[in-house]
This record gives C-alpha cells, sequence and structure tokens, in this order.
C-alpha cells in the first residue's frame, strides 16, 4: 500500500485499513469548527473592553461565522461530491486557517468581523466533507460507530474550547484565542493526504447552480433576519432580509420540484425518518444552543468565574455527551431511534427546564445536573438523526447530505440563540428596569440595560461618579435581573423542546417499520448510475466488498 491515500474506497475490496486513522482526522477538523465559536465566548468580554465594541458589533463578530456557514453548506457539499470530496476538506481547512491567521492580527472591529466570515466560509466547505468522507469511508456496519465518535468530538470540543481560550487568556491578548485553530488545521491538512483516500461522485452531472444560488439567498438570509431582527428590531435591512427569504425559498422549492438532478430532492420529507430526524435537529439545537449561550454568560457575568474557569466548569457537559453518544450506540440497534432521540430530547427538555430553578444565591452546583443532562441529550439524540439524514441519500449526494444535516444543526442553533436570547434580553431590561429604572444617570442606564456585561462597565462609571455603594447595588440589581431573566428564558426554551419531543415521537416512524425500510432498500436492485443502491448510502458502501466488477446487476454482500 501507498504511503499517500490515492485509491478511492469504492475501488478495494475489503474495508479500508487505515479508516480509523481517517475518522481521527474528520474529528480533528470538526473539533477546530466547533471551538472557533465556544472559545469566542469566553474570550468576548476581552475583546469588548479592548476594541470597545458595542452591542450589535459584539453580535456580529460572533455572527459572522454563522451566515456564510449556514448559507454555503448545501451547495459547497454538492461541489465536493462532484469534485473532490477530500479536496473539499483540504480546501476548507487552509481557507480557515488562514482566516484564523487574520483574526489574531486585526486590531479592529471590521477587522474581525471579515475575519471570523472567512473562517465561516472555509467551515461550511468542511463541515459537508467530514460527514460524506465518513459515510464513504465506512462499511454500514461500523458507520453508526463512526457518527457516534464524530458527534462526541463536538461535545469535547464545546468544552475544550472555553478551556483553552480561557488558559490563553491568563497571560495573552484575545487575538491569541484565533490561534488555536491554525496548528490543528496544519496537522488535519497533512494527514488527509496520508490517511483519507479521496471521493467523489461517479457520472455526477451538472451541478444545479440555480438552486444552489437559491439556497444561499434563502438562507442567508433567513439566518441575517433572525439574527439581526430579535436582537436590534425590525427595520429595513431584516424585513428585507425577510422578503428575500420568502421569494427564496418559493423560488426554491418550485425550481427542485423541477429540476431532473436538483441539489436537494425536496421530495425526502415524505420519508418519515429523513423527516422526522431534521425537525429533531433543528428544534434539539434550537433549544440547546440557547441554554448553553446563557448558562455560559451566568457563569461569568454573575458567578464571577474567569475564563479559564469557566472552560473547567464545561467539561461535565463534554464528558455526558460522551457518555450519552457511546449509550445511543448500543441502545438505537435495540430499541430503534425514536426511542433513543424523543429519550434524548425529554433529557434536554428536563435539563433545560431545571433552570427555571434558578435564583439568587444559586452557585454552580445548581448548574451541574442541567449540564449532565443537556450533555446526554445531545450524546442520544444526535448520532442516530446523522445516521438517517445520511442513509437517505444515495452515494453520488453524500457531500449535499452532509450539507443538509449540518445546515439543520446550524440554523438551529442561531434561532435557538436569536430567540431565546431575544427573550433573555427583553427580560433582563425589562428586570433591571424595575430595579433601578430612574436611579441611574440616562447614559449609564442605557449601557447597564444593554447586557449583562454592560451593567458591569456601567457599575465602574457609576463607581467613580456616586461611590463604591451605588456601584455595588448596580452589581447586585443586575445579577438579579439576569438570574430572573435565565429562568424565564429557560421556561420558554423547555417549551420548545417539549413541543418538539412530541412532534418527533409522532413523525419517527416504530422500530419495526424504521428496520422494514432498510431490510427494503438493501434489497432493491434499484441502482444509481455507479451501479450503488439509489435509495441511501448505505447499500452504496455495502457494495464495495464484492470484488466482481460486474456485480452491481447482482445482489451486494455486506461487509463484516
Amino acid at each position: 500500500m501507498s504511503v499517500l491515500a490515492t485509491t478511492p474506497v469504492d475501488r478495494m475490496d475489503r474495508p479500508y485499513s487505515r479508516r480509523w486513522w481517517a475518522l481521527g482526522v474528520l474529528c480533528l477538523s470538526l473539533l477546530i469548527i466547533v471551538m472557533a465559536n465556544t472559545s469566542l465566548i469566553v474570550a468576548a468580554p476581552d475583546m469588548t473592553r479592548d476594541l470597545g465594541l458595542s452591542s450589535r458589533d459584539l453580535q456580529w463578530v460572533i455572527d459572522a461565522y454563522t451566515v456564510p456557514y449556514a448559507a454555503l453548506m448545501l451547495i459547497l457539499g454538492a461541489i465536493g461530491d462532484k469534485y473532490s470530496r477530500r479536496g473539499a476538506l483540504i480546501t476548507g481547512l487552509v481557507i480557515f486557517a488562514a482566516g484564523s491567521i487574520a483574526g489574531s492580527l486585526v486590531d479592529s472591529t471590521s477587522g474581525v468581523i471579515v475575519a471570523r466570515a472567512v473562517m465561516g466560509v472555509g467551515a461550511a466547505v468542511i463541515m459537508p466533507a467530514t460527514l460524506s468522507l465518513l459515510v464513504a469511508t465506512f462499511p454500514r456496519s461500523e458507520r453508526a460507530k463512526a457518527i457516534t465518535a464524530w458527534t462526541a468530538t463536538s461535545g469535547l470540543a464545546i468544552a475544550l474550547g472555553p478551556l483553552i481560550a480561557g488558559w490563553l487568556l491568563e497571560s495573552h491578548a484575545w487575538g491569541s484565542t484565533f490561534l488555536i485553530n491554525v496548528p490543528i488545521a496544519l496537522i488535519a491538512v497533512v494527514a488527509a493526504l496520508f490517511v483519507i483516500p479521496p471521493s467523489k461522485a461517479h457520472d455526477y452531472g451538472r451541478l444545479d447552480l440555480v438552486g444552489g444560488a437559491l439556497s444561499i439567498a434563502t438562507l442567508g438570509s433567513l439566518v441575517y433576519a433572525i439574527i439581526e431582527g430579535p436582537h436590534f428590531g425590525w427595520g429595513t435591512g431584516p424585513v428585507t432580509a425577510l422578503v428575500v427569504f420568502v421569494v427564496g425559498l418559493g423560488s426554491f422549492v418550485a425550481w427542485e420540484l423541477r429540476h431532473p438532478r436538483p441539489i436537494f430532492n425536496l421530495r425526502k420529507f415524505g420519508e418519515r425518518v429523513f423527516s422526522g430526524s431534521m425537525l429533531a435537529v433543528l428544534l434539539f439545537f434550537l433549544g440547546t444552543f440557547g441554554a448553553i449561550y446563557f448558562l455560559t454568560q451566568h457563569l461569568q457575568f454573575v458567578l464571577g468565574f474567569t475564563a479559564l474557569e469557566t472552560g473547567v466548569r464545561l467539561l461535565p457537559l463534554a464528558g455526558a455527551v460522551c457518555l450519552g453518544a457511546v449509550a445511543t450506540g448500543r441502545l438505537t440497534p435495540r430499541l430503534g431511534m425514536r426511542v433513543t432521540v424523543t429519550t434524548g430530547m425529554a433529557l434536554g427538555t428536563i435539563g433545560v427546564l431545571l433552570m427555571t430553578r434558578i435564583q439568587d444565591g444559586s452557585g454552580y452546583g445548581d448548574f451541574l445536573a442541567p449540564l449532565i443532562l443537556l450533555g446526554v441529550a445531545i450524546g442520544l439524540s444526535v448520532s442516530p438523526c446523522t445516521e438517517a439524514i445520511m442513509g437517505s441519500f444515495p452515494e453520488n449526494e453524500l457531500g449535499a447530505g452532509g450539507g443538509v444535516n449540518d445546515t439543520a444543526v446550524e440554523l438551529g442553533g442561531a434561532l435557538g440563540i436569536a430567540i431565546l436570547g431575544s427573550v433573555l434580553a427583553t427580560s433582563y431590561e425589562s428586570e433591571l428596569t424595575k430595579a433601578v429604572g430612574g436611579k441611574l444617570p440616562p447614559e449609564a442606564m442605557d449601557v447597564a440595560k444593554d447586557s449583562i456585561g454592560g451593567a458591569l462597565a456601567a457599575a465602574e462609571q457609576v463607581g467613580h461618579v456616586a461611590g463604591p455603594q451605588q456601584a455595588q447595588a448596580l452589581i447586585q440589581a443586575a445579577d438579579h435581573a439576569f438570574t430572573q431573566a435565565v429562568a424565564h428564558t429557560s421556561l420558554i426554551g423547555g417549551i420548545v423542546l417539549a413541543v418538539g419531543t412530541i412532534l418527533v415521537g409522532l413523525i419517527l416512524p416504530n422500530r419495526a417499520r424504521t428496520q422494514a425500510a432498510r431490510e427494503e432498500a438493501t434489497s432493491t436492485p434499484d441502482t444509481d448510475t455507479r451501479g450503488t443502491d439509489a435509495k441511501g448510502a448505505d447499500a452504496g458502501t455495502d457494495a464495495r466488498a464484492n470484488t466482481n466488477t460486474n456485480a452491481d446487476k447482482h445482489e451486494k454482500q455486506p461487509v463484516s
């Protein structure tokens, strides 16, 4: 065997020997995508002080990453299918590393926003490539285990990002947190050439460029509107974006339904496993991302933990994700995905609702149970849904399948932070106004009600003018207001997750139906242009075990 990985898996007569090393590289690539956001959470206070960021500035420093990331994944996943999935991964890693280096060097708000946007473009190339390469590299019998490891990596990154960033911030400026990604990206680029085999769709045909352009306009305008509108008001920009979204969505649906080879086959939503999995991913990440967003703020601003201390206290979340992922790998084949997915969503619902009990004087111990429940919920729910979504796509469309799955994740997270973040901000402002309205100078009040971080900055100003007692009173009022806001927001998030759990339970088929559908898919001789099963990637992957080049007309024997 060559030192470099040069032979595609579908030309091998047995499972690829370096596939677990390949999975390690794919997990490293996923790690930096998630860490790019979680590390920024703890670096945000230093960035705000250094660059003088307003609330709007900080929001767009965070979300400049999200807009291109969500909008481009579908089309970039399809491009990877057509030309090279491994090439897409390496290209994305290079773009991501370049954006990270730029982010560490700039010293202006606009510069950071542009650097984050470049990183978002890189992430949009990397993310669907990781899933498509995973499915293309692993035989069906091992795919669930591989996706479980992929999911557990996300949980590890949620805690590892703040932990490493917090450690760096102890002795370095916030720019150093961008550099976390660079060595990992470079290692992944080099390792990909040695352990990830080349992969692309055969006889893909023409790209649906019109559908791709419509998907970018539709998703980009939607994400922009849900970021800008709830936080800063429904002015001309967000309203225009909503109009573009509605027109774009209608055009996208009409075009895709008529196109002979659409970039995304919308008729998949008629399949209960696919539509239930998509809904589960969307609503689950809406609730959990929103909860993690305000939970980390409470740890830093109310309980007063440093960036490093906050990272350490998020470690139980990462451990719980790994535990849940291992459990779902064993339970889903026995009980069916409806049981494990709805159980995970129910545990997530309980975890979020437990935060309604947070009150003045609550400590870290009161957040420990919600953290563990959210982690177990992520581990239990995400792997089966990801496997089901990817399994519904034929071999030629694995990149697009990864793009669809990851778009649901990112869109759900953006909606969660936008909707629950808006509820949090409104509730916080209302509670703070009731407590100190009219007692502060208008300028200080404007800063204090903008955010809990703003209240701490305003308290410092008040302390210089009115003395330390007044400053302490403002801090106590802000802490109380934010604590109340967390409780109110948790109730809304819990209700959303509870409704989502019921809907997903009703849509996902029972275990017998799911198993029957899989058996039908693997026994049906319906083939695509490569001779692989057109009903899903599972049969396409299993076909690699057959060494007879004419075996595409006969029954495929699964690799074991």
